[in-house]
């Protein structure tokens, strides 16, 4: 199945459950393109060169800023099992804007025709750590709405939030729209994060727009954690210290 490079316009939300609630709404911009594919997409967005938009194999797949890309994907997918299928990977992401990059999620897709079947979320933190979650069902059974993945949390994401319980998992991937749901569940408190917005083909019109509507791009994204930070301080949540990250790239 050939993927045109594609721009989701869309909304992340944030819900903290517990004894300290707090919330937020934010347009987003990703994008949803085919890593292996040798197109470039419209003349504003880039492969692993300068541009207004573009994305970068270092910035994903492996370490954080030393990533490679899709055949780490792969790896990670045939050290699971997954070697005897025809199996293509689309990767969801916030693009590199004028240079600058941070993405909290990247996901990974792997599909066989158009079946979901396996997705890695791939998270990184502001303290310069990065971890990532396979998502399958066993046999790696295609991936529904309906679908409920569950992994232990293993990465400290938040200085605000324990580095207890598990993460679940939604993903309704479907022609025309992207809706994701990760629920963090510790006991009684937890925090529910969602990513969702309509597929569009990529245009350099659309991404001009993008950077008129967003123009610090993911830079944003990065004073928008400290802000949502500074503001759970205030509320009085507890802080917590980073602990030593996991050894292992994924869980």
């Amino acid at each position: 199945m050939k993927l045109v490079p594609e721009h989701i316009a869309g909304v992340i939300t944030h819900t903290r459950r517990g004894a300290i609630k707090h919330g937020f709404r934010y347009g987003v911009d990703f994008v949803l393109i085919d890593p292996e594919a040798r197109g470039t997409g419209p003349w504003l967005y880039s492969r692993n060169r300068f541009n207004l938009v573009a994305v970068y194999d270092i910035d994903h797949g492996g370490r954080l800023k030393a990533g490679v890309g899709s055949k780490w994907a792969r790896d990670v997918l045939a050290a699971h099992g997954l070697t005897d299928r025809q199996v293509q990977l689309f990767l969801l992401t916030q693009p590199r804007f004028a240079g600058y990059v941070f993405n909290p999620v990247s996901f990974w897709l792997a599909l066989v025709d158009t079946a979901l079947i396996a997705v890695i979320a791939e998270v990184s933190t502001p303290f310069g750590d990065r971890h990532s979650y396979l998502c399958r069902l066993p046999g790696f059974a295609p991936i529904t709405k309906d679908s409920r993945i569950r992994t232990p949390k293993s990465l400290h994401v938040s200085p605000f939030q324990a580095m207890a319980g598990d993460y679940e998992f939604t993903f309704d991937i479907r022609a025309d729209q992207i809706a994701i749901r990760i629920l963090h569940r510790n006991g009684a408190e937890g925090v529910v994060a969602t990513l969702s917005g309509p597929r569009r083909p990529m245009t350099s019109a659309g991404l001009a727009m993008a950077a008129l509507r967003r123009p610090l791009g993911t830079l944003l994204t990065t004073m928008l954690i400290y802000w949502q930070a500074l503001r759970l301080k205030l509320k009085g949540a507890q802080y917590r210290t980073r602990p030593t990250p996991p050894k292992t790239e994924v869980t």
